[in-house]
């Protein structure tokens, strides 16, 4: 039978863990029997690894693909408990700690190119040999001082403009617009927004589709150190609604999206991280009478205030963004 029945950290259930702040729990060890010079310690780790394959291309050596990676340590912290004249007694054994966040941390992240995560370690050790350990992962929300040096006017209005051809030699025009209150947002907060279509066509609209997108840029590099970039989208929210805009009318559509509770703040690539993120609200009107597609398209920002923030704004130069295809900054709606 072990010396060790368990191990365990005991921890605030679902707790988010904003960068900057601090991580208070208890390491819960049981023995079975008395065990003399024991290590029982805990560790804090972060870190982050993206990886993609990427061909070469016919001008060098296209049978084989490249593997470009890269890798961060955003922190690692160790706390090796006291223990009162070298041994422990059979039964419970109760250990506190607390860690303090480093106030710059990218949020934890999966994805099929990379991830950023965040684990607690505890672990108990006998005569150099380790007894029992005990992994719990974390949920860290990430910080940022983004501001824009020239901020959207508010109210927000995107608009699009198209011409549809349909029954052969029939034309018309659907315009699409976004309307917001704000574009900057902090994750788990509710994003509410206006859809106006208005429907210059003798044919009636039925779907409508919004849908926001996260826009993730990885850096990496080769064997050769050579350094490599790449951008995957994913689609985070979605909603569709159906609904009948009928020839030459004007409709609205109020929608809302709640937020996730962790979310990568909207990043830069100046400072050379791994991975940089951005995000897009985008509508779209399906019209499969004219197997054609409008879309609108709003920039939207996510920001976290660090703890004590002193509120300074990011460097401009080398902004990973996402353009609106057509904007127009409306006060008068």
């Amino acid at each position: 039978m072990s010396v060790v029945k368990s191990i365990e950290l005991v921890l605030p259930k679902d707790a988010i863990y904003l960068a900057g702040s601090s991580i208070k729990g208890e390491v819960l060890l049981i023995l079975n029997s008395t065990l003399v010079d024991p290590i029982v310690k805990v560790e804090l780790v972060g870190r982050g690894y993206v990886e993609w394959n990427e061909e070469i291309g016919a001008s060098r050596d296209y049978s084989r693909d490249v593997i470009c990676n890269n890798k961060a340590d955003y922190v690692h912290k160790t706390k090796t408990f006291p223990v009162e004249d070298n041994w422990l007694s059979a039964g419970s054994h109760t250990f506190d700690f607390h860690f303090n966040l480093p106030p710059r941390l990218p949020s934890t992240f999966t994805s099929k190119m990379g991830h950023v995560s965040y684990f607690l370690q505890a672990s108990c050790m006998g005569r150099e040999r380790i007894l029992a350990k005990k992994r719990m992962y974390l949920l860290v929300q990430g910080t940022s001082n983004f501001h824009k040096e020239k901020p959207l006017q508010n109210p927000l209005s995107v608009q699009t403009e198209k011409k549809v051809s349909y029954n052969c030699c029939s034309q018309g025009t659907i315009c699409l617009q976004i309307q917001m209150e704000k574009n900057t947002f902090t994750p788990g907060e509710r994003v509410i927004f206006t859809t106006e279509i208005n429907n210059q066509t003798s044919k009636s609209i039925k779907t409508v589709v919004s849908a926001l997108y996260a826009h993730v840029q990885y850096e990496g590099f080769t064997p050769n150190a050579e350094r490599r970039s790449r951008v995957d989208s994913s689609e985070l929210l979605r909603q569709e609604a159906n609904t009948q805009i009928t020839p030459f009318n004007t409709t609205k559509i109020v929608s809302a999206f709640n937020l996730p509770q962790v979310m990568s703040v909207s990043s830069n690539t100046a400072e050379r991280e791994i991975m940089s993120t951005c995000y897009e609200l985008v509508s779209t009107v399906h019209l499969p009478w004219s197997l054609a597609s409008v879309k609108a398209k709003v920039p939207i920002v996510i920001t976290s205030a660090p703890v004590d923030s002193d509120n300074r704004p990011l460097p401009g130069e080398g902004t990973f963004t996402c353009e609106p295809e057509s904007a127009v900054q409306s006060p008068d709606f």
